[in-house]
């Protein structure tokens, strides 16, 4: 007995004194994959420092506007650090989505991460859930910021007359994402997609949010 209190005492002393994996233990550690990947670990080794170049650290997957889905009117494109060495051991991640005119983001989630959004173009609504099932809904126009707090349900549509471009930050360099329409109900064309889809243009009031850009900038839905 007194050999296992020992061992569980070491193993607590041992978890408290080695520092998180994430914590940063060099200036910089870009991502190296190998082709012949055999071992897989928490995130990504680090190139050698003597292959580091100034190209890790800049990446253009955000620069142009991603091909929006037929159905959804929408483009999410999200950048890790698996496409964006530099953002390894940072705890970031990146994307941008591009919404034509009643272009939306059905409810999804980030189970390892909080999403900042900034509004770029156009007029958004932004809203989540919390765990008590209480609505956090706003209208959001150029220059605009939400956050939608980690592992929580959440979504944007184009409330505007005019496509709408959002850029996000992640606090994780891998947020995933938990779509929860396609993984429950199948494609898009499932019935129950399609009621929800319904419920959160219903939820565009024409007359309160489609307004010109002189309007109130802080509307609340």
């Amino acid at each position: 007995m007194l050999s296992s209190n020992l061992l569980f005492v070491f193993a607590i002393l041992l978890l408290t004194c080695l520092p998180a994996y994430s914590d940063n233990l060099q200036d910089i550690c870009p991502t190296y994959i190998s082709p012949d990947e055999t071992m897989f670990i928490n995130g990504f080794p680090c190139k050698n420092p003597s292959n580091v170049t100034t190209s890790d650290f800049k990446n253009l997957l955000l620069s142009q506007p991603g091909s929006t889905d037929e159905f959804l009117r929408s483009s999410v494109t999200i950048v890790t650090a698996a496409e964006f060495p530099g953002l390894n051991t940072l705890g970031l991640a990146t994307a941008r989505t591009d919404l034509e005119v009643d272009g939306l983001v059905m409810p999804h989630t980030h189970p390892r991460a909080t999403e900042m959004i900034f509004v770029a173009k156009g007029v958004v609504i932004a809203g989540f859930l919390d765990t008590k099932n209480q609505l956090f809904q706003s209208v959001l126009r150029e220059g605009g910021v939400f956050v939608f707090p980690k592992g929580l349900l959440h979504y944007y549509l184009n409330s505007g007359f005019d496509e709408a471009v959002i850029y996000s930050v992640f606090n994780a360099q891998n947020p995933g994402v938990v779509d929860v329409s396609n993984a429950m109900f199948g494609d898009s064309n499932a019935e129950m997609v399609k009621l929800a889809m319904a419920k959160l243009v219903s939820l565009n009031r024409v007359e309160d949010v489609r307004v010109d850009d002189n309007t109130n900038l802080y509307d609340e839905l």
